[in-house]
């Protein structure tokens, strides 16, 4: 049975069987595809709710939209951009990247586009996934889950914030149909997406209050365009861009020692912020207001050469009092000042530890994902799988989260591990496989003390990066070359298996839960 998958428009399915299926398509799971394809795993398909691949880079095309991570390092190990134009790379060339690999690999027509994933329920008696869609119902016996953590929009509850009666939209949804010239408009937010978004609406708006929670450290953005000599060296000199690549990583790498290991390494960091907010910033009154009150790194380190500049403009007005209360046509600060708006750019992030997603995956008990983390934290095993939640594998799952480097190659290190896991698969005739919750649990244990020496703990900040039990389940507290090396090869004695002939015989009759010692170890080493 062959599905119209390029085609958006098409009706939907009524049911379709196939041994894999892997919900986004952002770096994650369009990696995920390209993999499984060249393991000569063909029968699988991709569901993403958007018209194409891209994931957050395909949705977030607000005014400044750019990457943070050198360009050089936000690529597909396999697939180098040769044409990249500068060192740090707009939103819009990410997404011509991505698309191109798509392409170039030939994974669309494994695509159902516009295909929006309402629920998965582990179902015991097919031991398969049956997964409801827009576009109809699919059984998996495998899941990928890359929906990835900045999917999801966070919305603020501020109070009388529905009764606005202008332009409001979050800065991940961009309403490009909306005009802001000559508009008197409001930025709630001061993070990552905000200090893109606000230079660019200063230079057009006639009035610019920036709501700000919790001042960000900046440090300078080294950005530049890359030469012609260059541009033509990344693509016609053999190596000289991966060269170019393997210097910014570890580089990057360096970081770790002082956001992981030993906070006290990251004075000059400290020191670089605080120098450039002083040369940027003359008036002192708000260089003060602007000034954290942590530890670098604590929350995510921003670069920026223009959002301090843009905050000295005569029409851009900085408010740190907080917001009150939004009327029809005005918001109230938590000092009483009313200042009147014509549109609300909201800038406050994603649902990272807590995305509604989760509220949709049903494991084998019954409970949602989103009841599991809500018991127990957001827990999982190598950010790949997580106890309850048989045949499932997770993509940037927790704790696979970076504060320094680039998400990808975290990506690829999964992927190398979720390959490896389906091959065992196969290999062993397995029906059903999940992680044993003593292994998860003893993993989480050694995490979070990794964690409790991080700056990320220890920074004096309240951040994203913890959830309501008070543990940071976003972040790897170490050097992704650690990761990469625990990911290298599936560990199967970590998980319970049950092989695929012994499904639907009784636990009291034969069936058992097949342990590391039932398969020949010499047999597993050789393969």
């Amino acid at each position: 049975m062959s599905l119209p998958v390029t085609d958006t428009s098409a009706p939907a399915v009524s049911s379709h069987q196939v041994d894999t299926l892997i919900i986004g398509s952002g770096f994650a799971g369009l990696g995920a595809a390209i993999k499984l394809a060249q393991a000569g795993k063909h029968d699988f398909l991709v569901l993403e709710r958007g018209t194409e691949v891209g994931g957050t880079w395909r949705d977030n095309t607000y005014p400044g939209a750019a990457c943070d991570v050198p360009s050089h390092l936000y690529s597909y190990s396999f697939a180098l951009n040769p044409e990249w134009t500068r060192s740090f790379s707009p939103q819009s060339e990410i997404q011509r990247y991505i698309s191109s690999v798509a392409r170039r690999y030939n994974v669309l027509d494994k695509h159902v586009f516009g295909c929006d994933v309402l629920a998965a329920h582990w179902n015991d008696d097919t031991a398969r996934w049956d997964v409801h869609t827009t576009k109809g119902d699919f059984e998996a016996k495998i899941v990928i889950s890359a929906v990835g953590a900045l999917c999801e929009p966070s919305l603020p509850d501020i109070k009388g914030i529905e009764q606005f009666e202008g332009e409001i939209f979050h800065s991940a949804q961009w309403n490009h149909d909306t005009d802001l010239t000559g508009k008197r408009v409001a930025v709630i937010g001061t993070g990552a997406s905000a200090i893109q978004i606000v230079p660019q609406l200063a230079k057009k708006v006639s009035r610019l209050d920036v709501y700000q929670r919790t001042a960000p450290w900046i440090l300078p953005r080294a950005d530049r365009e890359y030469t012609k000599a260059e541009r033509l060296a990344f693509k016609y000199l053999p190596g000289f861009q991966k060269l170019c690549r393997t210097g910014i990583y570890w580089m990057r790498e360096t970081q770790v020692v002082g956001l992981a290991k030993a906070p006290i390494f990251m004075k000059p960091l400290q020191f670089a912020a605080a120098r450039h907010l002083r040369r940027q910033i003359k008036d002192r009154d708000l260089r003060r207001r602007v000034t954290p009150n942590f530890q670098i790194g604590c929350k995510r380190m921003l670069i920026s050469n223009n959002y301090y500049p843009a905050l000295t403009q005569p029409n851009v007005d900085l408010v740190t009092d907080g917001i009150a209360e939004v009327l029809a046509d005005s918001i109230v600060d938590k000092s009483g000042i009313e200042r009147k708006v014509d549109a609300i750019v909201v800038a406050t992030g994603f649902h990272v530890t807590d995305s509604p997603s989760f509220a949709g995956i049903f494991g084998k008990d019954g409970r949602s994902l989103a009841e599991t983390f809500d018991d127990g934290g957001q827990q999982g095993y190598k950010g790949s799988a997580i106890a309850n939640f048989p045949n499932m594998f997770f993509l940037v799952g927790p704790n696979t989260g970076l504060g320094h480097t680039s998400m990808v190659f975290m990506i690829e290190s999964q992927l190398n591990y979720v390959v490896d896991a389906i091959d065992a698969i196969e290999r062993y005739d397995i029906g059903t496989i999940e992680v044993r919750k003593e292994a998860q649990d003893r993993y989480n244990r050694g995490l979070q003390e990794k964690l409790s020496k991080s700056v990320w703990n220890n920074g004096g900040c309240a951040s994203w990066y913890l959830d309501k039990h008070g543990n940071n389940t976003t972040l790897w507290p170490g050097f992704t070359f650690e990761f990469r090396r625990i990911t290298k090869q599936f560990d199967l004695g970590a998980y319970r298996s049950v092989a695929t002939g012994d499904l639907h015989v009784p636990a009291h009759m034969s069936g058992h839960d097949t342990e590391l010692t039932d398969f020949d170890d010499d047999k597993v080493a050789a393969q």
